[in-house]
């Protein structure tokens, strides 16, 4: 399967919130569009964050969602409420509300995976409502956030580039 149209944009709020969105086409769609494949989308993203920090940040899955922990016993980077899963013929789609962690300011937005079916698939990759302890806050300057432009988001924008590349090899397991 091959990948194509690299595309990526990402706005910071006037009240703080971040907002980014990463997008490629594929050849063929990467997984079913069911409930399983809009699961999948989601933990193969778990599975990549796992990969890109060579175990550094690992998932956590418990009955209250995710947790991104250092070596999976420190620190909770950032929590995830439990997946939501929606399936169709031409659209899955996985979100996970995130709920906490050091790198939140607070509970609000979510990270979703979505595979989107038309004259092409897509897979898209996005965080909407996130309100990154590292970004500028409401009110003040822009280059508050400067730690949160130049590693926390650089970091996601790698990890959803190799998250693709993976699901288009079929590296879905």
């Amino acid at each position: 399967m091959t990948v194509a149209d690299w595309q990526t944009s990402q706005r910071q709020l006037p009240d703080g919130a971040v907002e980014s969105e990463q997008r490629v086409t594929v050849s063929a769609p990467a997984v079913a569009f069911d409930d399983a494949g809009a699961n999948a989308l989601g933990e193969h993203y778990w599975r990549e964050v796992e990969r890109a920090t060579h175990g550094l940040v690992r998932a956590r899955r418990t009955t209250e969602g995710v947790r991104l922990q250092l070596l999976g016993r420190g620190p909770v980077l950032l929590s995830f409420a439990p997946a939501r899963l929606e399936a169709n013929l031409h659209r899955v789609h996985c979100s996970f509300p995130i709920s906490g962690g050091r790198l939140a300011r607070r509970a609000a937005g979510e990270l979703t995976f979505a595979q989107v079916a038309g004259e092409r698939v897509e897979l898209r990759s996005a965080i909407h409502g996130f309100y990154p302890a590292l970004a500028a806050h409401e009110g003040r300057r822009d280059w508050t956030g400067a730690l949160y432009n130049s590693v926390q988001s650089r970091i996601h924008v790698a990890i959803s580039r190799r998250y693709f590349a993976t699901l288009a090899a079929g590296e879905t397991e």
